[in-house]
């Protein structure tokens, strides 16, 4: 049995619950009212993969039920994520910790609405405080342009890349969504983009600009006929089989035009994001204008791109405050002295 300070034992696959009220049991009916309820399939992998973790740890230590698991027993395993190791030697970031126990805790929550426990024992559990999300260095409008120069256009695939790198740029999609657009999500004429099923399982609709729009145009009258197999595949991007991307494929391209520019920036896809939230706001748009075209539910969530614009902060600080530069000075009389 591992103790504190030890390396995570090796994983194992759990043995199929020999009886219903077991915690296998349980976290599969969990699973399925989730897949029921329309959640998604990252949702359902993570979460999956969190309750997997305790539940290994659970069976080493004897717990059989829901039942049997208290808050100290919890409190136990909140250590056991603390002085985990990594295969590599490194201890599980605050945030990996804080999502473990987050996963847990809405699982217990769910046990009690189903009336299987009289009370959460996780409800009061004193989760780790996570350092403000911190986002990578955005890129300038003209890292972007570098990039967007790369792909070579006279070739089918170079062709739908630029395609594809203008509509991040130009959009902010996440990678996901741009992977699901089909043909029918753009509306050239109304100049738009329709993003189904994006975070949270949301719809909604973002502007396209007419750079992009003529670039994703053209990919559709050019490239896209080279590229599909299938008649009835409506994907909007396909790869070089005649597919929708999968998994990280299109990361991984957007990654080689980067390099291919001399950027090393952390990120591929979400540059893009990125680098279209912090140019708007640093050239006078809403911040809730920005909340609405990258699908945040919570302006809290927008406003950290407030941070990354620190630059054009400065730059108005200095050219506006009167005590900012060395060598300018107020006179008694309020007039300027350099």
């Amino acid at each position: 049995m591992p103790r504190e300070g030890d390396y995570g034992p090796k994983r194992r696959r759990l043995e199929a619950p020999s009886s219903p009220d077991s915690l296998a049991a349980w976290m599969r009916r969990y699973l399925q009212a989730l897949a029921v309820g329309g959640f998604g399939n990252d949702l359902l992998r993570a979460r999956r993969q969190a309750l997997t973790v305790f539940l290994e740890w659970a069976s080493e230590r004897d717990l059989q039920r829901p039942g049997e698991v208290t808050r100290p027993i919890l409190e136990r395993y909140q250590r056991h994520l603390f002085y985990l190791r990594k295969a590599d030697g490194q201890p599980l970031t605050l945030m990996r910790q804080w999502l473990l126990l987050d996963h847990l805790r809405q699982w217990f929550r769910w046990l009690v609405r189903q009336n299987h426990l009289p009370m959460n024992p996780a409800s009061d559990l004193d989760l780790p405080k996570v350092p403000r999300t911190v986002l990578p260095e955005p890129l300038e409008a003209h890292e972007v342009e570098a990039v967007l120069a790369q792909p070579d256009v006279e070739d089918v695939q170079g062709l739908r890349d630029r395609a594809i790198l203008e509509l991040l740029y130009s959009t902010g999609l996440r990678r996901a969504e741009a992977m699901r657009l089909t043909v029918y999500d753009l509306e050239p004429l109304r100049g738009i983009v329709r993003v189904h099923q994006g975070k949270g399982r949301k719809d909604r609709v973002v502007p396209i600009g007419e750079r992009a729009l003529a670039w994703v145009q053209r990919y559709l009258d050019e490239a896209r006929p080279a590229l599909v197999v299938d008649a009835q595949e409506w994907t909007l991007f396909l790869n070089r089989f005649g597919r929708p991307f999968q998994g990280n494929g299109l990361g991984a391209l957007v990654r080689r035009y980067l390099k291919a520019a001399g950027i090393t920036k952390r990120g591929a896809c979400h540059l893009f994001r990125h680098a279209m939230a912090t140019q708007m706001l640093e050239h006078g748009a809403d911040v809730r204008y920005i909340q609405a075209m990258l699908g945040h539910e919570n302006l809290d969530t927008t406003q950290v791109y407030t941070h990354v614009s620190i630059a054009k902060l400065q730059a108005v600080h200095a050219a506006t405050h009167p005590g900012a530069k060395l060598g300018r000075r107020i006179q008694a009389d309020g007039n300027e002295e350099t």
